[in-house]
């Protein structure tokens, strides 16, 4: 099951400090553009969280509306225990359609080099690389792609 969460939710704090603590392992710390958990009481920022039928919160990953019919991929992260069950094609798939119901045109992310399998299922999700963009255009780690909704 997948649906909007906030910060403080069961299973969340732990989603949160686990994917910094990987974030931070594959990327030195200027590298690594992760929205901090305080910012996403803003309202242009939604979370969504997987969980299992038990309720453990297994993935996340936020929604970002730039206003101007564009949309950001954040904190896209699924736990490693739950890793090739289909649970980030099920997380960006909800992304997608929040965004596109929101009138997002076009979803953009960053991701980087180290993030194979991740640049992988973005590729076959209809995602292409662009262009480094915002915080990420002098970061040489970088690699950000988008997609028309």
């Amino acid at each position: 099951m997948i649906a909007p969460a906030l910060v403080s939710d069961p299973g969340v704090p732990e989603l949160f400090a686990a994917a910094d603590a990987y974030g931070l392992s594959i990327y030195p710390p200027e590298g690594y553009h992760a929205l901090d958990a305080a910012e996403f009481t803003r309202d242009d920022v939604t979370l969504l969280v997987a969980r299992s039928d038990s309720g453990e919160a297994l993935g996340m990953a936020a929604l970002v509306d730039l206003g101007d019919g564009t949309g950001e991929l954040k904190r896209m992260y699924v736990h490693d225990a739950a890793r090739g069950l289909g649970i980030g094609a099920a997380l960006l798939d909800a992304v997608e359609t929040l965004a596109g119901g929101r009138g997002i045109r076009t979803l953009l992310l960053e991701t980087g080099e180290p993030q194979r399998a991740a640049i992988a299922m973005y590729e076959r999700a209809g995602y292409a690389r662009v262009e480094r963009f915002g915080p990420y255009v002098d970061d040489p780690t970088s690699v950000c792609m988008a997609k028309a909704l």
